[in-house]
């Protein structure tokens, strides 16, 4: 039977009151999906909301200048359709899946963390024994999630995100509403990180986390090796 991932992103398409556009950080979505579906594995994607989920307009160019798995994505009607209807989170059974994976983008730092069937199949999952993946804000989606005993699931564990430094360099530091890296710490989480913008992915047992774009497919292969080698 074909290993099931379960991709849930974000359903915010704004970075609180500030008026500015955000959403899914394409890459982040089109690299580890067809990363997993050549990989054989089934995807199914959702978000909190449910329904047409928003990309980041700045993530999106001119139809023959974006990256290969970006136009495959924005050519691939199969994708396009669920897409445009993403199941809601919470009416999702984790336990039926063998992986969790959320990609990235701003929108995530203002919806994941308090959406209740997130964080609830987070908890499930990692309650399960199931792999947890995350890029870039993706981790965004961990920083609710409690064990049985009510410790973060990420306390202890090697962790990595878009990092202090990064979201500094974007110039957007003030804006978000937690720092995501410092957020981990908080948490317990023993951050590992490199330099801005290089490609970097640790896993610690049942996580999966990588720092920015530019790890996408580090942390995709990092989950489909860790999901092939499972019993």
């Amino acid at each position: 039977m074909s290993k099931r991932i379960l991709v849930i992103t974000t359903s915010n398409a704004v970075m609180g009151n500030t008026g500015k556009p955000t959403g899914i950080w394409a890459e982040e979505l089109a690299v580890p999906y067809y990363a997993f579906i050549d990989a054989g594995f089934d995807v199914e994607i959702a978000s909190p909301k449910g329904g047409a989920i928003p990309f980041d307009p700045s993530s999106i160019k001119q139809p023959g200048q974006n990256d290969p798995e970006v136009e495959r994505l924005l050519a691939d009607e199969t994708v396009q359709e669920k897409i445009k209807s993403t199941r809601i989170a919470a009416e999702l059974d984790a336990s039926a899946f063998d992986a969790v994976f959320f990609p990235g983008g701003h929108g995530t730092m203002w919806d994941l963390p308090h959406d209740a069937g997130v964080t609830r199949t987070v908890e499930t999952a990692f309650a399960r024994g199931k792999l947890i993946g995350a890029v870039c804000h993706g981790p965004a989606g961990l920083v609710s999630a409690k064990r049985g005993d009510g410790r973060s699931i990420v306390e202890g564990m090697r962790i990595n995100s878009f990092t202090d430094a990064e979201e500094k360099e974007v110039g957007l530091i003030d804006v978000v509403p937690f720092r995501l890296e410092s957020r981990l710490r908080e948490l317990g989480g023993r951050f590992e990180d490199t330099g801005n913008w290089q490609p970097f992915a640790v896993r610690d047992g049942q996580l999966v986390t990588g720092q920015n774009p530019q790890s996408s497919a580090l942390v995709a292969q990092k989950l489909i090796e860790a999901l092939q080698t499972a019993a």
